[in-house]
């Protein structure tokens, strides 16, 4: 009788977890249910799961509305009018056109056998229904009926249950999910924009109570129930089978490319490698990821025609098969990579490939895969985005009716302070983790054999793909991989930094020539000095620290740190115990000689996710299938299921069964868990210390280049300002933005670099494109009445770029330029953009007094205009650098007290085990030297930084394995020198 149920997954409507709606339904010895979501069915293949597992028969459908207003509910009878009802959805949802009236008579199903449509009370016509169409009576409705002429069409009319929410206390939150969909305040909330209070799952005796009088009702109902059945079977592959015509074609399309590919990478006489890859060969025919290795492939080879650069890792890099096919640059045999973590014959889920490509070719090879293997088959994996602590407090302040100031105080506060806020941590508790909208999976893609359609519907996200209603769990659930098509920033540094080696230095680099960066002793100081700025993954403070610590130098160890510097490992104590076992292997105690067989290469300690699977698998007598299961588990993919504490179970079970003391397996029970949530797959650390290679080579060997490469890809980790500094510091010569030498970006040529029109805050992109277009056309502007002739500037735009210094070429003061640009505009008449005179006249000449410009005055525009300066900020601190303490002098000091003078870059704030708040500094001294901080709690909050601006640092030098720091004690913020206007009078 329940035709009508909706779970959380009715965005800001619902109140029901999709789990436990059904399990509403077993206490009340319900035997079938529809689950009829708002526009959508996101969680369709769970609840029909969750049915299956619970002896209820599931039926599918949805709630139609355009708005608020219910149009009709439509229920599918079988498998084919779930994919009518997923392509109708999906056609309006894409289009974001209204669905049609009933009152328009769509046409529903393809056929009448498969599909039901309810209509609501009074929105159809008896006469005019179809036989598959039905009326849906409320229980609150049924006195209606006497104004019908119910008698001569009986079997139209079924019972229709709203079930919208738990309970009263989950009404409320109904109503302020509605508020907060309305964007109003909950006392504005109209009341067509909520549910009735009524819509609960009732027991079924009252609903056959209300329909006493029809009993027919109720007999049309259960038929109707009995017409619908839906069927998944959640063990079939959907994906696309064959990229080509055949399985059998693809296994020898597959092991032709790989071949080729390995006579490349080893040569002809590597046996252990040709042994390797002919026995993942065998693994990934039998079990059916010939095609799966070949579009990935096909993904690869299409962006190396169009010259894109791309990263291949996740698990897939732990394959020879993809290295050999270039899908990777990671070569499997010499890190001694385990295959079984990518695939095994044991192996239930699908294997895993990251494929990074820049921020600016993603686009372009998406739309390539959506053109590849056809619009139908292939959407973007959807993702759900939930409520989370900061949005909770802030959406039901909102509906509170509170302002925007107190709204953040109340998002700080742990406890409520009056009755507003107390309902606002009542309802938010409740709200927390609740599905907020559906959006897409960041990278995540989906080819099916089938139509998509088949299996979910489709929406359109703001990207412009088509996206679908489906994330990556259901989709793996039912048989679907996905293709993880990901950006970054880092490639594209490189990409950017190869071309303006090229044009500034007429120089081709390879820059996949990977054993060559490996061995240089160059690169390999860099790593050890930590001069990594720029540089993808390795430039982050903690990450800098690290390098130095360990003293890193090879690649070994570089794969090793992008993993150990994850939180879990260091959170668990097992990042300082491998720093100090690396210093010391010779003092290293394994937990169990198994450790030292599996571990050596780690000084015992689990680093890897792969670690997990040998651990499991050697030491507790997991197979290789349970083993990957753990693994996945403590990566939170199972942590809250069965199927963890299952696993948990089997490990501790078989540590006992094999004689081991409960201590050491308990004990490497945490070491596994404490990590394992946080860590890289092997492959995956050593896919990016791989990129890491790439950028530690430009940077070593092109500095000015790839730095101007990682400011026109918007940095890294730091601020614009940061790169700038370390433009700086490689000796270049930094103009500022001039309209006869800047492009939209930074540009370098030669030693000289002019800053880019992008980093000038209040300047207009249309009048930049402008500039450009009329200084190509027409060549260089010869002065500023020229200037403002060729571009029509206003007055506010053209004092922006006279302040930068954008007219430095005329060789006047910008007092005198901003003089005469004020004459100048009252004079000049508006022409046609690029108008060029028939006559070349001479500027307007002024005679002035001497109107000269002051350094300082220059830095203070730099720093208003662009938000940083072009040259030593320390030119502009109200003090004498020259008294303090430089960071090159910290390793004389250590366990000393010292001041020192640091302009702040950037800080990290941490919470420790007691609730209190610290901070870790990172500050540059006079000569933009690193200067890293610890701000313990007590100094953190009797000091506090305040992210910007010069500091006076007193406190304890510590060494920390040759990493240098100051445990703060002190610290006063220092001002800037006074503007020369300051000084007058």
């Amino acid at each position: 009788m329940y035709l009508n149920c909706k779970s959380f997954y009715s965005f800001r409507y619902g109140t029901i977890p999709t789990k436990e709606l059904v399990d509403m339904a077993i206490e009340r010895g319900i035997t079938a249910l529809a689950l009829t979501n708002i526009n959508a069915t996101c969680d369709a293949w769970d609840f029909v799961k969750l049915c299956q597992e619970a002896g209820i028969k599931p039926i599918l459908g949805a709630e139609i509305r355009n708005g608020d207003d219910v149009l009709y509910i439509l229920l599918a009878a079988n498998n084919t009018g779930l994919q009518w009802l997923h392509q109708f959805l999906s056609t309006h949802l894409m289009a974001k056109a209204a669905f049609p009236l009933p009152t328009e008579n769509p046409v529903f199903f393809n056929t009448l056998n498969d599909g039901f449509v309810i209509y609501p009370l009074g929105t159809k016509a008896l006469l005019d229904l179809l036989p598959h169409e039905r009326i849906g009576v409320l229980p609150w409705e049924v006195g209606n009926l006497t104004m019908l002429d119910w008698k001569s069409h009986q079997d139209k009319f079924v019972v229709r249950q709203p079930v919208t929410f738990q309970n009263k206390t989950y009404f409320n939150l109904h109503r302020l999910l509605r508020a907060i969909a309305n964007n109003c305040l909950l006392s504005k909330l109209p009341i067509t924009s909520q549910a009735s209070e009524k819509e609960t799952f009732v027991p079924p005796a009252a609903i056959i109570q209300a329909f006493r009088q029809y009993p027919f009702i109720i007999t049309n109902t259960y038929k109707l129930m009995e017409a619908c059945s839906i069927h998944m079977d959640f063990k079939t592959d959907k994906n696309k089978k064959f990229y080509t015509a055949s399985k059998e074609d693809d296994r020898i399309l597959l092991a032709k490319l790989a071949k080729d590919g390995f006579l490349k990478r080893y040569g002809k006489k590597n046996t252990v490698a040709l042994e390797r890859m002919q026995k993942e060969l065998k693994i990934i025919n039998d079990l059916g990821f010939n095609a799966y290795f070949l579009i990935n492939n096909d993904i690869v080879q299409y962006a190396v025609s169009r010259g894109f650069y791309h990263v291949g890792r996740g698990s897939g890099a732990n394959s020879i098969v993809a290295f050999c096919l270039g899908i990777t640059d990671v070569d499997p045999i010499e890190l001694n990579l385990y295959f079984e973590r990518f695939l095994n014959p044991e192996r239930t889920s699908p294997p895993d490939f990251d494929i990074d490509f820049s921020y600016t070719d993603r686009d372009d090879v998406m739309d390539y895969i959506f053109k590849r293997h056809g619009k139908d088959h292939v959407a973007l994996c959807g993702s759900i985005s939930t409520f989370k602590h900061d949005a909770v407090i802030h959406e039901l302040g909102k509906v509170f009716g509170l302002p925007e100031e107190e709204i953040k105080q109340v998002q700080r506060l742990a406890q409520p302070q009056d009755k507003i806020h107390q309902l606002i941590f009542q309802y938010g508790s409740l709200l927390r983790g609740f599905p907020n909208i559906m959006s897409i999976h960041p990278c995540g893609m989906l080819i099916t054999e089938e139509k998509i359609t088949n299996y979910a519907t489709c929406f359109l996200p703001p990207k412009g793909f088509t996206g679908v209603q489906m994330d990556m769990f259901i989709a793996e659930d039912i048989g679907i991989n996905k293709f993880d098509i990901l950006s970054q920033r880092g490639l594209g540094h490189i990409k950017e930094c190869l071309q303006l080696i090229k044009d500034n230095k007429g120089i081709e680099v390879d820059i996949h020539d990977i054993n060559k960066f490996k061995k240089d002793e160059k690169i390999k100081h860099q790593i050890r000095e930590a001069d990594t700025i720029g540089c993808f993954y390795i430039e982050s403070p903690a990450m800098r620290s690290l390098l130095k610590k360990l003293k890193c130098d090879d690649y070994i160890t570089l794969v090793a740190a992008s993993s150990i510097i994850r939180p879990g490992v260091a959170q668990s104590g097992m990042m300082r115990e491998y720093i100090t076992r690396y210093h010391n292997p010779q003092s290293v105690q394994y937990l169990h000689p198994l450790f030292q067989e599996h571990l050596s290469e780690t000084f015992g300690v689990m680093v890897f996710q792969e670690d997990v699977i040998k651990i499991g698998h050697y030491f507790a007598g997991l197979t290789l299938g349970e083993a990957d299961v753990l693994r996945r588990a403590m990566s939170g993919k199972y942590k809250n299921n069965n199927k963890f504490i299952m696993i948990k179970e089997k490990f501790l079970a078989n540590c006992k069964s094999m004689g081991y003391p409960d201590a050491l397996a308990t004990e490497v029970w945490r070491q596994m868990e404490s990590f394992a949530g946080y860590s890289f797959s092997k492959a995956h650390s050593a896919s990016f210390a791989v990129e890491s290679y790439m950028s530690l080579y430009l940077k070593t060997y092109f500095p000015k280049e790839f730095m101007v490469a990682v400011i026109n890809n918007f940095g890294g980790f730091y601020s614009r300002e940061l790169y700038f500094l370390e433009l700086l510091k490689t000796g270049g010569e930094i103009h500022p933005p001039c309209v006869n030498r800047s492009d939209n970006y930074t540009n370098i040529h030669g030693n000289e670099v002019y800053v880019g029109f992008i980093h000038i805050k209040k300047l207009q992109s249309k009048l930049v494109e402008t500039i450009l277009e009329e200084r190509t056309q027409n060549g260089d502007y010869l002065h500023l009445q020229d200037f403002i002739e060729r571009t029509n500037i206003g007055i506010e735009q053209l004092n922006v770029l006279i302040s930068v210094g954008a007219f430095g070429f005329t060789g006047k003061s910008k007092k005198r330029l901003l003089w005469e640009a004020n004459f100048l505009q009252k004079k000049h008449l508006p022409q046609a953009a690029g108008a060029v005179p028939l006559f070349i006249e001479k500027p307007l000449e002024f005679e002035l007094p001497e109107l000269v410009d002051l350094h300082l005055d220059d830095l203070y525009d730099q720093m208003e205009i662009l938000g940083f300066t072009l040259s030593n900020p320390f030119e502009l601190v109200d003090d004498d650098p020259s008294k303090y303490i430089p960071a090159k002098a910290l390793q004389a000091y250590i366990g000393k007290q010292v001041t020192c003078l640091a302009y702040f870059i950037a800080h990290k704030h941490v919470t420790t085990k007691n609730s209190n708040s610290m901070y870790f500094g990172t500050f540059v001294d006079s000569e933009l030297n690193w200067i890293d901080t610890v701000h313990f709690p007590e100094v953190a909050q009797k000091y506090p930084l305040n992210n910007s601006g010069f500091y006076r640092i007193t406190g304890k030098v510590v060494d920390d394995f040759g990493a240098y720091s100051i445990e703060v004690s002190r610290m006063y913020k220092i001002g800037y020198k006074k503007r020369s206007y300051e000084n007058l009078g």
